[in-house]
């Protein structure tokens, strides 16, 4: 399994709005697809900025061939309209991860 990361950078006037876009219209937007699964929001409280702040939003996907199927189909449209709203109040950094399986620890 891989972990499709991506940390947004925002702009403190743009917060709010953001993150109710995110959760009532992009991650639906993704889910909608069957292809990524399990979101996952967190915020970055190391290295913050003064004026903005940064949240990183995590989905499972079963491999890179469909996260690139994904991404050209959807994501593309998706970031395209983060841009034409957001303006450059949000700038989004995407990670591929893959989870390492660990033993179980006492």
């Amino acid at each position: 399994m891989l972990i499709y990361n991506t940390t947004y950078h925002i702009e403190e006037k743009s917060v709010k709005n953001f993150l109710i876009w995110l959760q009532e219209h992009f991650i639906p937007e993704i889910l909608k697809t069957g292809m990524l699964s399990n979101p996952r929001l967190t915020e970055v409280l190391s290295n913050k900025e003064d004026g903005s702040s940064s949240f990183s939003l995590q989905l499972e996907v079963e491999d890179s061939k469909t996260l690139h199927s994904w991404y050209s189909q959807h994501g593309v449209k998706l970031n395209e309209e983060i841009v034409n709203i957001f303006k450059d109040d949000v700038v989004g950094f995407p990670t591929l991860l893959e989870v390492i399986e660990l033993p179980k620890y006492d």
